[in-house]
C-alpha cells in the first residue's frame, strides 16, 4: 500500500502539484483506506495532472471512477481517493479538516 501511495505522491509532486497531503483513515471508519489531497495550479493544470496519474498508474492501478469539474478532479482507486483542486477550491471545501476530524468524535 504505501508503494502505491508513494508512486500517486511522487506523480503529482515531479508534475508540480502543491501542498500534497496524505491522510491514513483506516480507522476512521471511512469508505477508503486512504486518500491524498493536492492543489494544482489552475483548471488546466488540473486535467494535466489526471492525465499524468492516468499515464502513470496504470495498468496496476483500477480506475473505478473519476468525477471531473475542471476546479476539482475526484479519483476512485477503490481503497484511495485522489483530490486534486484548484486553490480556491481547496481552501472553500476544506477537505483537510473534514478527514483530520474523522473518527475523533
Amino acid at each position: 500500500m504505501q508503494d502505491r501511495i508513494q508512486k500517486i505522491t511522487d506523480t503529482l509532486d515531479t508534475n508540480k502539484a502543491e501542498s500534497i497531503e496524505v491522510f491514513d483513515l483506516r480507522d476512521k471508519n471511512y469508505f477508503v483506506d486512504y486518500a491524498v489531497i493536492a492543489s494544482s495550479l489552475g483548471q488546466k493544470h488540473t486535467t494535466a495532472l489526471l492525465d499524468h496519474l492516468k499515464n502513470e498508474l496504470k495498468p496496476q492501478e483500477h480506475f473505478n471512477n473519476v468525477d471531473e469539474s475542471g476546479d476539482w478532479v475526484v479519483v476512485d482507486l477503490g481503497d484511495i481517493l485522489i483530490h486534486i483542486m484548484t486553490p480556491e477550491y481547496r481552501v472553500k471545501y476544506d477537505m483537510e479538516t473534514f478527514l483530520g476530524e474523522l473518527g475523533s468524535h
